[in-house]
């Protein structure tokens, strides 16, 4: 359902699953289904201030730094404590009483604490990391993980894992071995746009020989299956041999809002033929496509109880009546479903599954880079959500992400992104700070310099006084979607959009890493609202010196998009990340 230009509520068939509340600015102040109830409240500034429930154990309060970064939430039984060096990056993380550092070299890879493990470098060349304190790491010549081996010593040998990518980098099989036996395998499949819609994985099984005694390690083989199901590129479906689980999102958005669970056995118990189906089965007829049409048209009809006057009429120059139609009807089987509410922090990450009764079935604590520190399930649920745009595997330990595969151990991709440097000079990057920062849609919204055309029209530095400054939106793939300069040879004192220098030089400056990305516009769309608003006539003007116009301007225009998208997104200032747009 819909209120004045936003949705204001999800059903299921008749039943109401989800009613939305918002304020005037249409933010998100009230969620409820059936006795569940979530209230949000904001800050002067747009930050997320609190979450309250109907469930008190549920409720989070966030707080800021100066600088607008989120460095505290507390719960009724949760703690958590952030600190960020100067140039943005998550330094440290409290967890009620366990406290965890993490440091990074110069280009934000993670190293090891250097106080207790003084052996490592402290840097990493290409930046793939070759070991820590855990794992020892191998890459091939196209900087994708190919082998991780542990540093440590078990019964039978330490564990060695293998990855093997095909020729568009993504991963299509893994392999857990000890001392040459194996003990897991699996296999990817993905569609043509490059989503995963499959996965078989073969575990392993234990048996002891009947005359020596010693123990023999097989792989099953019959594979355990999994398809996937896709909404763009959100991941809706997911269905085993067991169940099928589907996921409603918050409009907009990869944050998780309601978990659809049916047993396989009861989807079966509810396939039936059509009454066109039936009647072509049991006369061994084909029906043209016109007759297909009236007779679906008519059980369509039945089936709400009601019957227009043209099938009424068609019924009885058949001879037929109302009553032996809806007796040739295959009956409707209704599969029962248990619906869960996500509950999520700000992020979007799952943190409970709320049932009908208002009753948590499953819930879970993280560490800031999506590690599980705790988790209750009660009820064995496989609730495998992650980090926005993630999914869990947990025969490989990682996070699926889209275009690649995400490391919470590592905090980072395991392959290089497939765009190159316009993602960002780390190939491999997560978002520094995953406090706050998010990699579900991969939008970039950038800032260019180039020199005025007296002396030219390439990209430059920042650092350059004389220099047009102006800002550029990409899409997923890395392409231009716009550019939006003031005062460019077009108009000295208002506003162009796609002006040619200006792609010229945006594209050079995206090649060549000369872009400055904004990691605080969570979605380009803000930015072409912003200059929606700010495009008109009545806004003409001159800054003093002509060379400043541009950059006063476009400074203006940034500014006014992260507000927007304040506005528009119910989470604190969110980061996208464009090290990894990719990586989703």
């Amino acid at each position: 359902t819909y209120g004045s230009g936003y949705i204001a509520g999800l059903k299921l068939g008749d039943a109401p699953l989800v009613d939305f509340t918002r304020d005037r600015l249409h933010r998100e102040t009230q969620r409820t289904s059936g006795t569940y109830e979530q209230n949000t409240l904001y800050s002067a500034t747009g930050q997320l201030l609190s979450h309250t429930f109907s469930d008190p154990m549920l409720n989070r309060e966030y707080g800021y730094n100066d600088n607008g970064q989120l460095v505290r939430i507390r719960g009724v039984h949760q703690e958590e404590d952030y600190r960020y060096d100067g140039a943005g990056r998550l330094i440290s993380a409290r967890h009620n009483d366990l406290l965890r550092r993490y440091a990074t070299d110069p280009a934000g890879n993670r190293i090891t604490d250097r106080e207790q493990y003084p052996a490592p470098p402290a840097m990493w060349r290409d930046n793939r990391i070759s070991e820590d304190v855990t794992y020892f790491y191998h890459h091939d010549e196209h900087g994708r993980l190919m082998e991780k081996d542990e540093r440590r010593i078990r019964d039978g040998g330490s564990h060695s894992h293998h990855y093997h990518c095909d020729n568009q980098h993504r991963l299509v099989h893994y392999r857990c071995g000890q001392q040459g036996a194996a003990l897991l395998e699996s296999r990817y499949l993905y569609d043509p746009l490059g989503r995963r819609i499959g996965k078989r994985v073969w575990k392993s099984r234990r048996e002891r020989g009947s005359l020596s005694g010693e123990e023999y390690i097989y792989l099953n083989k019959t594979p355990e299956v999994t398809w996937y199901g896709w909404d763009g590129d959100r991941l809706t479906t997911t269905e085993t041999a067991t169940q099928r689980v589907q996921t409603i999102y918050t409009p907009g958005s990869f944050t998780p809002l309601v978990r659809i669970e049916t047993q396989t056995a009861d989807l079966a118990k509810a396939v039936r033929r059509t009454l066109a189906e039936k009647f072509q089965q049991e006369a061994n007829v084909t029906f043209p496509p016109e007759l297909v049409v009236l007779v679906d048209n008519l059980e369509a009809e039945l089936q709400r109880g009601e019957l227009s006057e043209a099938n009424r009429t068609w019924l009885a120059q058949c001879g037929l009546t109302q009553e032996q139609i809806q007796n040739q009807m295959e009956p409707v089987y209704t599969p029962q479903r248990k619906i869960h509410l996500y509950h999520c922090d700000h992020r979007g990450l799952p943190l409970a599954l709320v049932n009908a009764e208002g009753k948590t079935d499953w819930s879970a604590e993280y560490d800031a880079w999506g590690n599980v520190l705790r988790e209750n399930n009660p009820h064995s649920m496989k609730q495998l959500i992650r980090l926005p745009g993630q999914q869990y595997d947990e025969e490989t330990g990682l996070y699926y992400n889209r275009h690649r595969y995400y490391d919470p151990l590592q905090g980072r991709y395991i392959t290089q992104d497939p765009i190159g440097v316009k993602g960002g000079w780390n190939l491999y990057n997560y978002p520094l700070d995953p406090v706050t920062g998010i990699d579900p849609l991969g939008l970039e919204t950038c800032v260019i310099n180039r020199d005025l055309a007296v002396f030219g029209d390439s990209a430059r530095s920042r650092n350059n006084p004389v220099t047009h400054t102006f800002s550029v939106i990409t899409d997923s793939n890395g392409d231009i979607i716009h550019t939006y300069s003031w005062g460019n040879d077009a108009n000295l004192n208002g506003w162009n959009i796609d002006q040619q220098i200006d792609l010229k030089s945006a594209r050079e400056a995206l090649n060549s890493g000369k872009a400055e990305c904004r990691s605080d516009i969570v979605d380009d769309k803000c930015v072409s609202a912003a200059f929606d608003i700010l495009n008109k006539k009545e806004n003409n003007h001159i800054n003093g010196m002509v060379y400043f116009n541009c950059k006063t301007e476009t400074t203006k225009l940034l500014d006014l998009a992260k507000k927007i998208c304040n506005k528009w997104y119910p989470q604190p200032i969110f980061k996208v990340n464009f090290n990894g747009m990719f990586g989703r």
